[in-house]
């Protein structure tokens, strides 16, 4: 561009001065103008020529990335057209099977239903969300805590010491029927306080699981470390000594030596009430306590104004199994306050996490187990003898076999199998007299070597409610199809597990 420049600066002098020279000069200048104009051609021709090479250059260097982004979109588009071809021939011989079913057995309308049922189950259930294994974690660490801080409290005293909880019950045996209101049932383990042992007398009529098991409470010597801990000891020290230290158990939650289970249910929302105030989550949380009879119940209600219901019932662990003697309430029958049932509650979810280890992530077998607690709406079949008979059947099926595509057969497998034990009037309890228990759930011996437990035992003297039974065991699959079409059983309100 400079010499461009100064050649045309040259020009317009030439022509200022031309006027001023002679003829023979001034052709001298136009053939020096005439060379200068060719010179300046070439070398603006030059300049052209080494940009085009440069530029060709760049591209020969962007075309391998090209080429290579283009062979990616190529197999892109074969992939989806082969896809599409698959899925058109695949619509073809669907459509010849269903033409070939006609004219053979004229079915098409049953193939077809089948067809919308199938859509239709697959729509309208899905394995079940985590939010709710979720929760269940949230509310036991919350409740772990809660105790850690009822512990501290009770280190100077003499009451039972509450030890880190154990979820039990539906919603942390992964079936719960009710996913939007579910109640997390927790078991609060009991220990004895220092200068005190737990004696666990099991029931005399040989019933498994006993229901009129008691807890003795008895008092221990504690001389030898009294200058230790300063902690007298309760047998080997007058009335006057003792009563400078807080009473003994057997003095505040015992009720003719027995550990009552009233009193404690009417002791523990205070010791809850106390140790939350003493807990950070205090100031996003607020808890409403509602003692039971036998039992305490807490209302979590977190900063966006949601509820969350957590049950805790009180245990006492048999020796060092599974199976507890808890304060949980048998429904339908009145026990005295130092009555302690057996309760095989930790044990049955012990087993549903022993399936999960096991079982693929499309499992349906807790989906199956949700869906029969929705239909159940007698007073024949309790949620509990269904939930028995899904365990029994847990370990006949391999659990490859309780994927999706066999939920159908699965749940026609458990009415064939309740209805023959109705017929029977025979339905065994799963961990009593079971060879089948897994290994790594811990029975008492009692529990191994017994004769198994006849949940139906009462359809042999009741003949009209084992009639009723087989009446609302035969409505099922009709409300079974009617849930499915609604797909109103996900939110519906259905009844809950027993702690037995």
């Amino acid at each position: 561009m400079n010499l461009a420049f100064v050649l045309a600066l040259l020009v317009q002098n030439v022509h200022q001065v031309g006027e001023v020279f002679d003829a023979a000069t001034r052709d001298r200048m136009r053939q020096r103008e005439l060379y200068l104009s060719e010179k300046m051609a070439q070398l603006l021709l030059e300049i052209e020529q080494k940009n085009m090479e440069q530029s060709r250059a760049g591209r020969r260097a962007l075309l391998p990335a090209v080429l290579q982004s283009w062979k990616v979109w190529a197999a892109v588009c074969l992939l989806v057209l082969l896809v599409w071809v698959v899925r058109k021939l695949h619509q073809k011989y669907q459509r010849m099977k269903k033409s070939s079913g006609k004219e053979g057995s004229g079915s098409e309308e049953e193939e077809e239903e089948k067809e919308d049922f199938e859509g239709l189950l697959h729509a309208g259930i899905q394995p079940p969300v985590n939010d709710l294994a979720h929760k269940c974690r949230a509310m036991h660490c919350l409740v772990s805590k809660l105790l850690n801080s009822c512990r501290i409290l009770l280190s100077d005293s003499f009451y039972p010491v509450p030890q880190p909880p154990i979820g039990v019950g539906s919603a942390y045996e992964g079936w719960c029927p009710r996913e939007d209101d579910p109640v997390f049932c927790l078991l609060v383990p009991l220990t004895a306080p220092r200068g005190h042992t737990f004696h666990l007398e099991l029931g005399t009529a040989r019933e498994l699981p006993a229901r009129n098991s008691r807890i003795r409470v008895e008092l221990e010597c504690t001389c030898r470390t009294e200058e230790e801990t300063g902690v007298l000891c309760f047998l080997h020290n007058t009335e006057d000594r003792l009563g400078k230290q807080p009473p003994s158990l057997l003095h505040t939650l015992c009720t003719g030596g027995y550990l009552d289970a009233e009193k404690i249910a009417r002791w523990f929302p205070v010791l809850i009430q106390d140790a939350w105030r003493r807990m950070p989550e205090s100031a996003r949380c607020r808890i409403n306590v509602q003692p039971c009879s036998r039992s305490c119940r807490l209302h979590v209600i977190d900063g966006f104004n949601r509820i969350f219901i957590i049950e805790m019932m009180f245990g006492v662990r048999q020796h060092r199994t599974d199976i507890f003697l808890s304060s949980h309430k048998i429904e339908g029958i009145v026990i005295p306050s130092t009555t302690w049932p057996q309760s095989c509650a930790v044990a049955e979810a012990k087993f549903f996490r022993h399936i999960a280890a096991h079982a693929r992530e499309d499992s349906f077998h807790l989906r199956c187990m949700q869906v029969w607690a929705c239909l159940l709406v007698g007073d024949n079949i309790s949620v509990y003898e269904v939930k028995t008979a899904v365990m029994h059947l847990l370990t006949v099926f391999p659990m490859e076999h309780w994927r999706a595509r066999h939920f159908l057969q699965r749940m026609h497998d458990i009415l064939w199998y309740l209805r023959c034990c109705l017929e029977e009037r025979s339905l065994e309890h799963f961990l009593i007299g079971n060879e089948a228990v897994p290994a790594e759930i811990i029975l008492p011996r009692d529990f191994r070597v017994s004769r198994p437990l006849n949940l139906f035992q009462r359809l042999e003297q009741e003949p009209d409610n084992h009639v009723r039974a087989e009446c609302e065991l035969d409505e099922l699959p009709d409300q079974f199809t009617r849930l499915l079409i609604s797909q109103q059983w996900q939110t519906s309100t259905c009844p809950q597990t027993s702690f037995s």
